[in-house]
C-alpha cells in the first residue's frame, strides 16, 4: 500500500497577511484562493512540489467548534502554540538571513540540536510556528 501526504491545514486570521507571507516571503505558489460565507481559504505549496498543499483556513469555519473553543484557539494562535509546520532547506543560514531581513518574527536562530538536526524557528503572521531544518 502506498500512502503519501497530500496536504495539511494551518489556521490564519488575515488572508492578505497570510498570502503575502507564504507567497511573497517564503516563495510558495498560490494554488487556490476561495472566499465563502465571509471566510477565506488559501491553498499554497512549494514550487516544484505540486503534490504538497498547505491550506490556510479560518479556524472559525468548523461548525462544531464552540464559542469557548474559538476563544481558546485565538489565544493559542496569539501565543504561537496552536499549529506548526516543519520545512526543510539546503541553505538554512541563507534562508534565515533572508527571512530575518524581511522582518519575520524569529523564535530561534539556526541551532545545532542535540538530536542531530540543525534548524531555526519563525512564526507566520497568524502565530503558527515554522521550524525549518537544514536538509543535508
Amino acid at each position: 500500500m502506498e500512502l503519501t501526504i497530500a496536504g495539511t491545514y494551518l489556521p490564519h486570521q488575515d488572508p492578505a497577511d497570510s498570502r503575502a507571507f507564504y507567497e511573497g516571503v517564503l516563495g510558495f505558489e498560490v494554488r487556490n484562493d476561495v472566499e465563502y460565507a465571509g471566510m477565506h481559504w488559501i491553498t499554497v505549496g512549494p514550487k516544484g512540489q505540486p503534490g504538497i498543499a498547505i491550506v490556510l483556513y479560518p479556524p472559525e469555519a468548523d461548525p462544531g467548534v464552540t464559542e469557548e473553543e474559538r476563544r481558546v484557539i485565538a489565544e493559542m494562535m496569539a501565543k504561537g502554540t496552536y499549529a506548526s509546520l516543519n520545512l526543510a532547506t539546503p541553505d538554512l543560514d541563507g534562508l534565515f538571513e533572508r527571512l530575518a531581513g524581511k522582518g519575520v518574527e524569529v523564535v530561534q536562530e539556526p541551532t545545532d540540536q542535540p538530536y542531530g538536526v540543525r534548524d531555526c524557528a519563525v512564526r507566520d503572521p497568524a502565530g503558527n510556528l515554522l521550524r525549518i531544518q537544514e536538509r543535508p
